[in-house]
């Protein structure tokens, strides 16, 4: 529970006690109806300040987390300390999170809406372009993304993600229904081919994507990142529109 004194944002905040009404002028109940907060001029405004400073409050928490569980570890940083990274309190953490494990699930539902994991689906179907040019061209903007700041962070939190799936049951679930929503995703832009089906072929797709950053990141020479666009012609050349058997 939040503690009292703290508002969901996890700063100094003020709130009636015990649940009551607030006292009016000269100690009475606010009046109902026409006087009521709902009604109250400028009472939207304050809805949607409180409702940004939620957001806010909500964005710093998942900064601080992601920040810190790529550092330490989901189980080496407790909430104690993803509050204090985000410069509040625990309550803030509590009142915007159940726990560890939905705050994990809320980075998770950050990475869908950031289309990880199916980012380059788009450029793959562009039919308009033959079809090693879309491959080459793939590879050139997973390399980016392999040489960007936060390649490293994402790839230490999806291991982190797995890791604290396999020894929490929930969580693990959880994991398992994002991997299956990514696997969704692309093969809804494949087609059946050499007897393989969509959610086969989408399974080693993401199979080639994650793993190669893994070992791309730890040896960028002896795994270039341009390697991706092999992997992705040996999968999907002959399911992707205008496709063609790799090596013909």
């Amino acid at each position: 529970m939040e503690p009292s004194g703290s508002d969901e944002t996890g700063h100094p905040g003020t709130r009636s006690s015990g649940g009551h009404p607030t006292a009016g002028p000269g100690g009475g109940q606010r009046p109902r109806g026409g006087g009521d907060a709902a009604t109250a001029p400028g009472a939207g405004g304050k809805g949607r300040r409180r409702q940004e400073r939620r957001e806010l409050t909500r964005a710093a928490l998942l900064g601080a987390a992601e920040k810190l569980w790529a550092e330490r570890g989901i189980h080496g940083a407790s909430l104690d300390d993803v509050a204090a990274a985000a410069g509040l309190t625990k309550g803030a953490v509590y009142s915007n999170f159940a726990g560890k494990t939905d705050l994990l699930l809320a980075l998770l539902e950050r990475y869908t809406r950031e289309r990880i994991g199916t980012e380059i689906c788009d450029e793959l179907r562009d039919a308009a372009k033959p079809l090693g040019e879309r491959f080459e061209q793939a590879g050139r903007i997973y390399a980016r993304r392999l040489g960007g700041d936060d390649a490293r962070l994402l790839a230490l939190l999806l291991v982190e993600f797995w890791l604290y799936g396999m020894r929490d049951y929930a969580a693990g679930w959880r994991l398992a229904d994002w991997y299956a929503e990514r696997r969704e995703v692309i093969a809804r832009r494949l087609s059946p081919a050499d007897g393989v089906d969509t959610e086969q072929r989408a399974a080693l797709a993401m199979a080639v994507d994650f793993g190669l950053a893994f070992q791309h990141l730890l040896d960028p020479e002896g795994v270039p990142a341009e390697l991706y666009a092999t992997g992705m012609r040996l999968v999907l050349a002959d399911a992707l529109d205008g496709g063609e058997a790799p090596g013909t």
